[in-house]
């Protein structure tokens, strides 16, 4: 982290997505050159990290055979890996977290919050950091009518139960991030609730990722209507990076870094951190 405390600014990990279908980017970057080049272009507008997903997890994406995962992902992590900044890896299924940990990865990013069968024993004794993500049911079906009775405190007690599960495989409570898993499995009302009381996840003690980077929430709020594209949530997903980072946000999980890195200087500069 850029400091200690309340006051730190939060990491930013760039997103790099090697897949044809991903809402926001899918295809641009599926060949591994494309991809490291637009790595190299997220350091050089100030990411803290890097997170490469090689299947896409927005709502009705079918699984991957994991062999074609590792087949997108491998080149371009290896690549990655030697650009100076920690790499980590969206995946769910433990073959592809034990070669991306073998290839240097930094971080697994798990939005089953590591309950597959094989996840936990795959990190338990492995030197990387694993952010644990909440997601309602899985991505084909996550958004069919998402319910809670209290999301805040549901999505609280589900992300203390995996800490308390990790912990109990042997994974040492630093190596722990979490993530609210906005958009997975929640409709406006319940992001809006979770980002509104973002705070509350710090009675957890352990960081806490942010990625409501181009989500559809942005494009509802901001009326879009289906002429306007990922791409035109860009100030909307700034808004939402700063109003995370003011609740407590450790690592925000963006597309646009050096917007976002931009307004957190502003806002570095008014509140004197």
């Amino acid at each position: 982290m850029r400091g200690e405390g309340a006051a730190a600014l939060p990491l930013l990990m760039g997103i790099v997505n090697l897949t044809p279908d991903s809402f926001s980017d899918g295809g641009l970057f599926l060949k591994p050159d494309a991809a490291i080049a637009h790595a190299k272009r997220l350091i050089d507008e100030g990411a803290d990290w890097l997170d490469l997903g090689a299947e896409s997890s927005r709502p009705g994406a079918a699984p991957l055979p994991e062999e074609q995962e590792l087949a997108r992902l491998l080149p371009v992590l290896r690549a990655c890996a030697k650009l100076g900044v920690p790499v980590s890896v969206d995946t769910y299924k433990p073959g592809v977290m034990r070669a991306a940990i073998a290839e240097g990865a930094a971080m697994i990013n798990d939005i089953w919050g590591f309950r597959q069968p094989g996840a936990l024993d795959a990190v338990a004794h492995a030197d990387v950091q694993l952010c644990v993500m909440h997601m309602q049911r899985d991505p084909q079906s996550m958004q069919e009518a998402p319910q809670y009775h209290d999301v805040v405190t549901e999505v609280c007690d589900f992300l203390a139960a995996r800490i308390t599960a990790l912990q109990a495989a042997g994974v040492a409570r630093g190596r722990i991030v979490i993530d609210p898993g906005f958009g997975f499995g929640k409709t406006v009302a319940h992001n809006l609730a979770l980002l509104r009381n973002l705070t509350v996840l710090e009675a957890l003690a352990v960081p806490v990722l942010v990625g409501l980077s181009r989500k559809s929430t942005i494009a509802k709020l901001l009326g879009h209507g289906p002429e306007k594209t990922a791409s035109d949530r860009l100030h909307g997903s700034v808004a939402a990076a700063l109003l995370a980072a003011q609740r407590g946000a450790r690592i925000l999980r963006v597309h646009d870094v050096a917007a976002t890195r931009d307004a957190l200087a502003i806002w570095r500069a008014v509140v004197a951190l």
